[in-house]
């Protein structure tokens, strides 16, 4: 047998033993070497080589009189007969054996050196005191091993605790957090499986170690066992011996169970650990571990999981969404389709019976569909109202399953004291492309599927389909909105003028400019108002847009108020009729004017006839608080609604925009000219000033002024160009004549002002 020399950077404690050895040699200058053994009877040093089980033997068949002669230090023994060995026995402060130190004896070849004392107290008395020394720096390198391998365990302990899942061993690519802090902790604690179960939440993660197959069959097995005592217990389980029962039959693991438990303290679940039978028992410290664990589990489920519907959050989704597109970018994963459900009229139920009732209904619908949801599915609550799923299955099927669930909320109602709560829900079905790169676009078509459900008549599901014309356009306005959002915050919105021109032949009158709004691409591209603003009254962003438009038009003309004083000229900026209904508007229009400095004659508040019609009351009141201030109030498409003349004499306008369907129309059909006529006429007699619209040729522009029309625009007037160039001629007008107006001789592209 060879000696070993273990590398001392692992921390062995038998290492560099060379000063004890050489001490003892000195002592006792016979010896032919110095072998230590450790309590087992395992050679772990020598201080020459060892050959042949010889020494081992003698060692091995010294153990048992070492463990129980307490009160003897050791023994000699013979080799080959005549060699005489000396086993001295250390021990530690417990008298348990500590190491065994071996050292063969030369005898002298004179008569009187073989007749030298050769006792074993005889010799152990010459080198006790370099054994002492050896003994205690045994100890102290035990100590120091046992810290360093405390100190280790620890370290894994705090890294198993504070792993953010990226590195832990065995964790799948991909897998959620929970699945992989399962992972890690079968690896850590040696165990065969791990298993975290949370009935109310729908979660059952099983992982195995490395190397080995999860055993779902023992799972379903003990799964209720486990729960109940979790449940019966507020501490971790350990049972290093499953006896077998008719229930679960053999189990062939050691098993601790710890309680999974909220910062109530209501037990939601169990953690499980199984270890093999022939491995080492599970210990106190495994199961103080594990309750960590448990803490971090439950964590992870607060923040991947919504309290109130028991479905995952908007963020646990979009992260198992990523791992799928990814698997399927691999070729690896099949079809799937997506589903965004909304609660129809849940405000409606908050506003009647209360928000505990709403949260009823939420929860209700939650549980709704963890029920229902097939194998392999995932679902989220994506706020207030709003849930999405994942299915693996092609949108025919998703349909069918979504129009099941739609079925089954119109049968859950909530009970109240009042009456029975009708609930009812939209579902949008929408496939998950296989080349989308994120769950967003599967979504946003969802919701456009959703939301035309709910144009519908609610209470019904719809596919996303690229041919149906009213989901693109939804689909497009979503889009657009998004960005509409990112122009507005990064200032990419330009403000055109559109000039607007008094015909000949009536008094004097300033020229009119209105203002249009324009979006700028982030490739610089100016994109006009028809392709968003769609969009931006779907998404409910007109009051904003409106804000902006206000303000921005304000600021380029503030420097130029003193001018404008001189040389008036009346600036028209549109007002949306979704902006009607936001109750602040009115104060910020009113305060912006007021403390612009401006002339207020200068500013004209436009709004179409159906918007001042649908919103009349709050309408009238903007109008009357504008007058007062000395603004403008147009009514723009005058003459498409039923009810025009009726509101005419309510409201406190001072100018008529004729609809430009009559007017495209006026060479062509005597009803539109009659109609031009008869506004010319009626606005005329209120002393209203009038404009038509859509003057696009040289002829609509002479017929037009023939009828009696005050102004006109469109492109036979002059096209729309950056606001700032329209201003930066102000100080032109006070050289120029009079009045503005179009004569005959001017073709229309070469108009310009007089």
């Amino acid at each position: 047998m060879k000696s070993a020399r273990p590398n001392a950077e692992q921390g062995n404690p038998w290492e560099s033993l060379d000063p004890y050895a050489q001490l003892i040699r000195s002592l006792l200058p016979r010896a032919t070497n110095v072998a230590v053994c450790d309590c087992e009877g395992k050679l772990r040093w020598s201080m020459e080589p060892v050959d042949g089980p010889d020494l081992t033997e003698l060692v091995d068949d010294s153990l048992y009189a070492a463990r129980t002669e307490l009160k003897l230090d050791g023994q000699v023994r013979l080799l080959g007969g005549d060699v005489p060995i000396y086993l001295c026995w250390l021990r530690d402060d417990a008298s348990q054996l500590l190491a065994i130190v071996a050292i063969p004896y030369r005898r002298g070849t004179t008569a009187a050196a073989r007749s030298e004392p050769n006792t074993f107290s005889f010799v152990y008395s010459l080198i006790r005191p370099a054994l002492e020394c050896l003994r205690r720096d045994l100890l102290a390198r035990a100590s120091i091993a046992s810290l360093h391998d405390t100190l280790s365990e620890l370290d894994r302990d705090l890294e198993l605790l504070l792993a953010d899942g990226s590195h832990l061993g065995g964790a799948e690519e991909g897998s959620d957090e929970l699945a992989t802090l399962v992972q890690g902790t079968a690896e850590h604690l040696r165990c065969a499986m791990a298993a975290l179960l949370v009935p109310d939440k729908g979660i059952a993660v099983l992982r195995a170690r490395r190397g080995l197959e999860p055993n779902g069959q023992l799972l379903t097995r003990t799964h209720r066992q486990l729960l109940s005592m979790a449940h019966m217990r507020s501490e971790p389980m350990i049972i290093n011996r499953v006896v077998p029962s008719a229930s679960v039959g053999l189990v062939p693991y050691r098993i601790l169970c710890c309680p999974v438990r909220q910062a109530s303290g209501r037990t939601i679940g169990a953690l499980a650990l199984f270890r093999e039978q022939e491995a080492d028992e599970l210990t106190e410290r495994d199961a103080r571990l594990t309750e960590v664990i448990a803490r971090r589990a439950v964590a992870l489920i607060d923040s991947q999981y919504d309290a109130l519907s028991g479905l995952g959050s908007r963020a646990a989704l979009e992260r198992r969404a990523a791992a799928i597109l990814a698997e399927r970018q691999a070729g690896k994963s099949g079809t799937w389709s997506a589903l965004y459900l909304d609660v129809d009229q849940l405000h409606a139920v908050n506003e009647r019976f209360g928000m505990h009732v709403g949260d009823t209904v939420i929860a209700q619908l939650g549980e709704l569909i963890r029920k229902r949801l097939p194998l392999g599915a995932l679902a989220a609550r994506i706020s207030g109202d709003r849930f999405a799923a994942l299915l693996p299955s092609d949108i025919e099927t998703a349909a069918q399953f979504a129009d099941r669930l739609r079925a089954g909320a119109e049968m859950l109602g909530v009970a109240d004291a009042e009456a029975r709560v009708p609930v009812s829900v939209s579902i949008g079905v929408a496939p998950l492309e296989r080349g989308a790169r994120d769950l967003a676009h599967a979504l946003a078509a969802g919701e456009t599927a959703c939301k035309v459900a709910k144009d519908r008549g609610r209470n019904r599901i719809a596919l996303y389909e690229g041919g149906d014309s009213s989901i693109v356009r939804r689909f497009a306005d979503v889009n657009v909105a998004s960005r509409l959002r990112d122009a507005i915050g990064a200032e990419r919105l330009r403000l055109d003028a559109q000039l607007v021109l008094p015909f000949c032949g009536g008094p004097a009158r300033p020229p009119h400019f209105e203002l249009l709004l324009r979006m700028i691409g982030e490739d610089g591209a100016t994109i006009g108002p028809d392709s968003f603003l769609s969009a931006a009254n779907r998404c409910q962003m007109m009051p904003t847009i409106d804000r902006w438009v206000v303000e921005r038009a304000i600021s380029l003309l503030k420097p130029h108020a003193a001018l404008l004083q001189e040389r008036p000229a009346v600036f028209t900026l549109n007002i949306a009729g979704q902006t009607l209904s936001d109750e602040s508007f009115a104060d910020f229009l009113v305060g912006a004017v007021e403390s612009s400095g401006l002339p207020p004659g200068v500013l004209c508040f436009e709004l179409t006839e159906s918007a001042t019609i649908l919103n009349i009351g709050r309408a009238e009141v903007l109008m009357r608080r504008l007058r007062r201030l000395g603004c403008g109030v147009a009514l723009d498409d005058f003459g498409i609604g039923l009810s025009s003349l009726a509101y005419l004499r309510q409201l406190p306008v001072t100018m008529l925009k004729v609809d430009g369907s009559f007017v495209r129309d006026i060479l062509k059909d005597s009803r539109s000219e009659f109609m031009v006529k008869a506004i010319a006429q009626l606005a005329g007699s209120m002393e209203l000033v009038t404009v038509a619209e859509c003057v696009e040729t040289e002829e609509i522009r002479t017929r037009i002024a023939m009828l009696g029309v005050d102004y006109g625009q469109g492109f036979a007037i002059g096209r729309p160009e950056p606001f700032a160039d329209v201003l930066a001629q102000i100080p032109l007008w006070a050289t120029a004549a009079p009045a503005y107006r179009l004569t005959d001789q001017p073709r229309p592209e070469a108009t310009q002002l007089q």
